[in-house]
């Protein structure tokens, strides 16, 4: 059985492999989130991410953000 880190460093994952196949960084994420209504500074979501205990909500308004229709869990 996964432990909370082990999940956490999971999504963190998942997340960070969406950015990097676009070829975004945090800044260029910040300003896509803005666009659609979610303040976030471009530190802000390094630390965020870096934890990688975020919010479902907050992945969720990333990979909307980011243009992500599909997600590959394996």
């Amino acid at each position: 059985m996964a432990t909370d880190t082990e999940w956490q460093n999971r999504v963190k994952g998942l997340l960070k492999a969406e950015l990097k196949r676009r070829n975004l960084g945090y800044r260029e994420l910040a300003e896509k989130l803005a666009a659609i209504g979610v303040g976030e500074t471009e530190r802000n979501l390094a630390n965020k991410i870096s934890r990688g205990s975020f919010t479902a909500v907050f992945f969720i308004q990333c990979l909307d953000a980011i243009g992500c229709q599909q997600l590959r869990l394996d």
